[in-house]
């Protein structure tokens, strides 16, 4: 399974550092979890939401990466946020599997994807092979826009 991540070049260590500093969405703080996204548009989105809304204000050190893993991620499909959480901290704890699934909020139909770095199978799991990604590049008004406006 290819998983997707859009991060700042310094951070795309595949260790969890950032959520164990300071908690993740799902995660508490003082636990290592690595977020990825089973579509890489819906990792631009996700990215997209915690950037500024001034494009001048986004760094310009982004990379899009993916990585592969060959395990099933368990799932979790509870719409609860405070379950959600809840079972994340317990399947931290138990490193019962490498990854987990749980919907996206932000695109349904695809799945944000936790990877335990405790777990075992992390040995496995290859760095992100990334590629530049430039924001202005997708946030830039469209040449087209001006046609259907009219």
């Amino acid at each position: 399974m290819r998983l997707w991540r859009l991060t700042r070049a310094p951070f795309v260590a595949l260790d969890g550092k950032g959520a164990e500093l300071f908690g993740g969405r799902y995660s508490p703080p003082g636990v290592p979890v690595v977020p990825l996204a089973s579509e890489a548009g819906l990792a631009v989105l996700i990215a997209l939401r915690y950037l500024p809304r001034d494009p001048n204000g986004i760094a310009d050190d982004h990379v899009l990466g993916w990585t592969e893993i060959e395990d099933r991620p368990e799932r979790f499909d509870e719409a609860d946020e405070e379950a959600v959480r809840g079972f994340v901290a317990e399947w931290l704890g138990a490193s019962r599997s490498l990854a987990l699934a749980i919907p996206s909020r932000v695109l349904p139909e695809a799945d944000v994807v936790l990877l335990n770095p405790a777990h075992p199978g992390m040995a496995g799991v290859a760095p992100l092979t990334v590629r530049p990604f430039d924001f202005s590049q997708c946030l830039h008004v469209p040449p087209m826009l001006s046609r259907f406006g009219e």
